[in-house]
């Protein structure tokens, strides 16, 4: 996966997240609620993992 798009499912699984933990909360569904947690967690990785390609590639670009 490219950079950008490493960064974009990043935000996507973000806000999935964070919405699943909003209705688990409001539903008190603990289980959802954690479900949401994990995909927000993964999506921080993704978007942090794109950061790093991008950097990555300005480095070996000045090489």
């Amino acid at each position: 996966m490219g950079s950008t798009s490493d960064k974009i499912s990043g935000k996507a699984n973000e806000i999935a997240g964070k919405t699943k933990q909003a209705v688990g909360k409001a539903a008190n569904d603990r289980d959802l609620q954690a479900k949401g947690a994990v995909q927000e967690a993964k999506g921080k990785g993704q978007v942090a993992a794109g950061k790093v390609k991008d950097k990555l590639k300005g480095a070996i670009d000045r090489l």
